[in-house]
């Protein structure tokens, strides 16, 4: 069977102004899809992220919401759907990232992480498989981590959250196919953040078979997932060896 063309489609990538998201906007973008550039505060990077979807001839709009509000996403896909009428490709990229002990952790910490990191996917997938569903189905994406393999004790809510995520990817899976395809990618080191030196991500990549990655090296597995019919309910790493070494 022949991959699935992307072409003239349209995606939402949650969180798509930077980081990772926006890699993915930029390649999908590509392989020419339409973009929805979602954030919640990152008011100026959303603006810059688009106008660079739109360098690569595509349409793009600025789509502002709390993916932990109910709401704000209902509103979300309300624009969404005026706008195009259709969704052919959700990626759940937006979270996240907050360290506490888990003795330590206020339980407003707790809830707030769950309700970004797994709540918030849980309804962009409701809306999207909805309104994928009326059309000629789609693609979801979650975009996981490799805590969901080896929790980070550091990081409790988010580790937990993550692998309801996984289990999440499973059961939309069961749900909604044959039509709509759901999947996740679990990246290893891949962007360095402001908790690591550029010493420490060196000795990171060091210690791994294939060493750091870049948040294209997502993108890509973005790209593949979402053109692969045969591909459901599957967890793909983009770890550069980490899981196995």
């Amino acid at each position: 069977m022949t991959t699935i063309d992307l072409k003239g489609k349209i995606a939402l990538v949650t969180g798509s102004a930077r980081r990772v998201g926006k890699a993915i906007a930029l390649e999908l973008a590509r392989q020419g899809m339409h973009q929805i550039i979602h954030h919640r505060q990152s008011d100026r990077e959303a603006e810059e992220t688009a106008e660079e979807v739109r360098a690569l001839g595509v349409e793009a709009i600025i789509v502002k919401a709390d993916q932990s509000d109910p709401v704000q996403v209902q509103q979300l896909f309300d624009t969404l759907r005026q706008r195009y009428g259709r969704l052919d490709v959700l990626v759940n990229s937006a979270s996240s990232f907050n360290a506490g002990a888990i003795l330590d952790l206020p339980f407003e910490e707790w809830q707030k992480t769950l309700a970004v990191n797994l709540t918030g996917p849980f309804l962009c997938s409701q809306h999207a498989a909805r309104l994928m569903l009326e059309h000629d189905g789609g693609a979801i994406i979650n975009i996981l981590d490799m805590s969901i393999f080896h929790p980070w004790k550091g990081y409790p809510a988010h580790s937990v959250a993550k692998s309801g995520l996984a289990t999440l990817t499973e059961v939309f899976a069961q749900s909604v196919g044959p039509q709509i395809r759901v999947n996740g990618i679990a990246p290893g080191a891949i962007l360095r953040d402001d908790g690591n030196t550029l010493a420490q991500w060196e000795r990171i990549g060091k210690g791994l078979p294939l060493g750091t990655g870049h948040p294209s090296d997502v993108a890509q597995a973005v790209v593949f997932l979402a053109t692969q019919p045969f591909i459901t309910g599957a967890i793909l790493r983009v770890d550069g060896g980490e899981y196995v070494k």
